[in-house]
């Protein structure tokens, strides 16, 4: 039970280090003068943050361990 509660802190912590790199991301390409090289010459796109769009997502599964 411990490995999954892990498992499940670990992706938990990867999917707000990726939000907040695309917050980081979107802000840097809208900004003066970065947004001269990103969109002008890049042509660099905002990024959509992670959001979980299966029902239930955000529901931990119940696991049975035969007890």
């Amino acid at each position: 039970m411990t490995s999954l509660d892990s498992t499940e802190t670990k992706i938990n912590t990867a999917i707000g280090d990726y939000n907040r790199a695309v917050q980081d991301y979107n802000t840097t390409i809208r900004t003066f003068p970065d947004i001269i090289g990103a969109k002008i010459i890049h042509g660099a796109q905002p990024r959509k943050p992670y959001e979980a769009v299966s029902p239930n997502a955000n529901v931990a599964p119940k696991v049975n361990f035969g007890q």
